[in-house]
This record gives structure tokens, C-alpha cells and sequence, in this order.
């Protein structure tokens, strides 16, 4: 008898010695896999869920991937506060950035009721972009690097299913998770606000081309775009708001995909040189062409940046979900259309380094 409780009593020892070493090993891998090949490197950790969410017992995550250069840092601060403040969800930030931004950063959030926000901040190399993005020696500073960190979100969040990307020009006046539900279709990595549709198109944005349709962002006299077979009037989409399923995207290899055409571009020059606009959206318009569901025009009304955004009215304004203001006038900038409702969701900055004015700011892409 005595025999026999000892090996019982062994045989339970074994088993709980190999649970722990296989929860080790399971922390160990979580560890390891933090790092990424592209060098986007975790530098803040996501601080314990708010106790409103505990209480609350909603435990659904919603990943955010939001760019934060330094510049414009007081907009990705106001998008994540309105987004933080209407929704009870369980919102985690993926902040990207670059080196040189990540104490300012680190400081504005920590500084201020920001504080309790789940966030982790993400360090771009942009060495990634070496040989694919045709740089001019003497505009070499207009050159934005994290306008490309759309292209690689299975990097900064390896584990989620489906995430969003929003520009740091954007407010949201509604709760995320409605967006984030969005269905998309099988087969389909991404859902995008399609211009047509869209009820901004409505609105005629003067001295920027054709926005509307795919002749206005890539040069259809180049062989290589004729090969393609793809209609130049195929209503375009904005990439400034869009959900992605990472699933999807991964088996697709669409980060490969995108690099293929941007790589392409810098040798042949596919993009149209009629539209000042966006040098990140063409080679989405060429991977995703008729492959990716739609979302909710009025999770996306946009030009808010431009003159056609004083067209708005005050009422359509308010019942717009989420507000862009795309076009070269920022609402911490130059005057631009509704800024009144961007600074309702502007957290000062502690450190005084983000100076809010009216004031004559440089010419950003619009996206």
C-alpha cells in the first residue's frame, strides 16, 4: 500500500512539473515573438486594463494602429482620445512611431488623463523602405516614412485577428466597436470607404485631380498598368480609414505584394503625375483591386482638409462618425473646416513642444 501512494504521489509530482515547464515555454515563446524582422520593436508595454472595463466585464479587444510623427502628434493624440472616449470596449493602441518621437510621446500620454489608455509603442526603421520609395535628393525631408506603416500592420500586431488603421487626422464621434464589426467579405484582407460611394464624393475637390477613380493615381500610358486590365474608371478608396483582416492578409502576402509595387514604381514610374496626392495609396489600389469589402461611408467623411469641407453642413458634420480632415489644411494648423470640433478632443501638451496655432504649416501628403 505504502508502495503504491508513493507512485501515486510521484506520478502527480511529474505531472504538475511538466505543466509548469510547458507554461514556461509558452511565456518564453510570447517573449521571443515581441520582436519583429522589420525592426518595429515594442517600447512600451500595455498597462493593466481601466477598471471601467473590469467592472464592466468587457473583455473585447480592439486593436488600433494609429502613426504618430512628431510634427503631427497633437492629431494622433486628439484621434485616440476621441476614439478612447466613446467606446466601452477594450481598446489597445498600437502606436507607431520613430525613435526620435518616442520620449515626447511617451511623456504627452503619460502626462496627462491619457494615462490610463492600454497603448504600446512601436519604433519604425525606416531602413525597410530602402529601394522602394523614389526619394528626390533635394526634397529628401518631404519624404514621410510612417505614411507606409499601413503596409506592414501583421508586424506591429502579430497575435490579432483583424485590426484598424486610422490616420492621425481623424476624430470619432461614435464607438469604434461598430466599425471594428464591420463584416468583411471571404477572400477579402481588407475593407476600404469607396470614393464613389462615399458621401463626400459628392463634394468636388478643386486643383486635385480625379480622386474618384483609379486613372487619378496611376499612369495608364505605362505598359505595366495596361497589363493589369484593370478599368481606369473603377471607383478608387481612401486609405486613411480602413479594417483589416491580418488572417487574410498573411496568406496573401499582401505586405509582399505591396513592396513588389513600390519597388516597380521607383523604376518605371507607374503613378500619375496628373494628381498631387497620395504616393501610398497607389499600390493599394493595385493589390486590393476588386478585393476588398466596403465600410460605412460615414465611418470615413473626409476633405475636411480641403475647401470642399466648408461645404459640410453643421448637422451632417455632427452625425458623421468619424470626421477626416485629408487635404493639405490640419485643424492644428492652417485654418481648416470644423477645427472647432478637433480641438474638443486636443489634450495640451505637457511639455509645450506642440505649439497649437493658426498657423502657415508645410504642405503634408494627402492621404
Amino acid at each position: 500500500v505504502n508502495i503504491s501512494i508513493l507512485i501515486v504521489a510521484v506520478v502527480i509530482f511529474l505531472l504538475v512539473l511538466h505543466h509548469n515547464f510547458l507554461s514556461l515555454s509558452d511565456f518564453l515563446k510570447r517573449e521571443l515573438s515581441d520582436s519583429s524582422p522589420l525592426g518595429l520593436q515594442p517600447i512600451d508595454f500595455i498597462p493593466a486594463a481601466p477598471q471601467r472595463l473590469v467592472d464592466e466585464k468587457n473583455d473585447k479587444e480592439i486593436s488600433v494602429v494609429i502613426a504618430a510623427s512628431d510634427e503631427r502628434l497633437g492629431g494622433a493624440i486628439a484621434a485616440m482620445n476621441s476614439i478612447y472616449h466613446h467606446t466601452k470596449s477594450n481598446v489597445v493602441f498600437y502606436i507607431v512611431t520613430l525613435n526620435d518621437t518616442v520620449d515626447h510621446l511617451r511623456l504627452w500620454l503619460s502626462g496627462t488623463a491619457l494615462k490610463n489608455m492600454r497603448y504600446r509603442i512601436l519604433d519604425f526603421d525606416p531602413r525597410v523602405l530602402e529601394g522602394k520609395v523614389q526619394v528626390d535628393p533635394q526634397k529628401a525631408d518631404t519624404l514621410k516614412p510612417l505614411t507606409f506603416a499601413r503596409f506592414y500592420l501583421p508586424s506591429f500586431v502579430p497575435h490579432a485577428e483583424k485590426v484598424i488603421y486610422v490616420d492621425d487626422d481623424v476624430i470619432v464621434q461614435d464607438d469604434i466597436l461598430e466599425l471594428y464589426n464591420t463584416p468583411l467579405k471571404p477572400g477579402h484582407a481588407a475593407a476600404f470607404s469607396d470614393d464613389c460611394d462615399s458621401t463626400s464624393s459628392k463634394v468636388a475637390v478643386r486643383g486635385a485631380g480625379n480622386q474618384y477613380n483609379y486613372i487619378g493615381f496611376l499612369d495608364y500610358k505605362k505598359e505595366t498598368i495596361r497589363k493589369l486590365d484593370m478599368k481606369a474608371n473603377t471607383c478608387s478608396f481612401n486609405p486613411g480609414v480602413f479594417i483589416a483582416n491580418l488572417t487574410e492578409w498573411k496568406l496573401q502576402n499582401i505586405t509582399k505584394q505591396l513592396e513588389k509595387w513600390m519597388a516597380l514604381n521607383v523604376v518605371e514610374e507607374l503613378y500619375s503625375k496628373t494628381l498631387a496626392g497620395s504616393i501610398t495609396t497607389p499600390p493599394l489600389l493595385i493589390v486590393f483591386y476588386k478585393q476588398h469589402s466596403s465600410i460605412d461611408p460615414m465611418w470615413n467623411v473626409r476633405h475636411l482638409g480641403s475647401s470642399a469641407g466648408k461645404r459640410y453642413s453643421p448637422q451632417f458634420v455632427k452625425a458623421a462618425k468619424l470626421l477626416h480632415w485629408n487635404g493639405h489644411f490640419k485643424p492644428w494648423g492652417r485654418t481648416a473646416s470644423y477645427a472647432e470640433v478637433w480641438e474638443k478632443w486636443y489634450v495640451p501638451d505637457p511639455t509645450g513642444k506642440f505649439n497649437l496655432i493658426r498657423r502657415h504649416s508645410e504642405a503634408y501628403e494627402t492621404k
